[in-house]
């Protein structure tokens, strides 16, 4: 039995693994930081974890993010 699928592919780009990448890691290094109890690493991680963001949306915009397929009728 075979059944059709409309999945659009949301996540699986260069885009998306790059910012959620960039952003784990800023996650972790946070959390190590605010056990460790260093206030300036915390707020480090925290600019991270925006440039993370900021990263994935220039790169899909450029190219690199999954291609918009609502413009084709599915």
């Amino acid at each position: 039995m075979s059944f059709e699928s409309v999945d659009p592919g949301e996540g699986h780009s260069i885009a998306a693994w790059t910012a959620v990448t960039i952003m784990l890691l800023a996650v972790a290094i946070g959390t190590v930081a605010f056990f460790l109890v260093i206030p300036w690493l915390v707020w480090a991680s925290v600019g991270l974890l925006v440039v993370g963001l900021l990263v994935g949306w220039i790169l899909a915009k450029i190219g690199y993010g999954v291609a918009d397929t609502a413009h084709l009728g599915h």
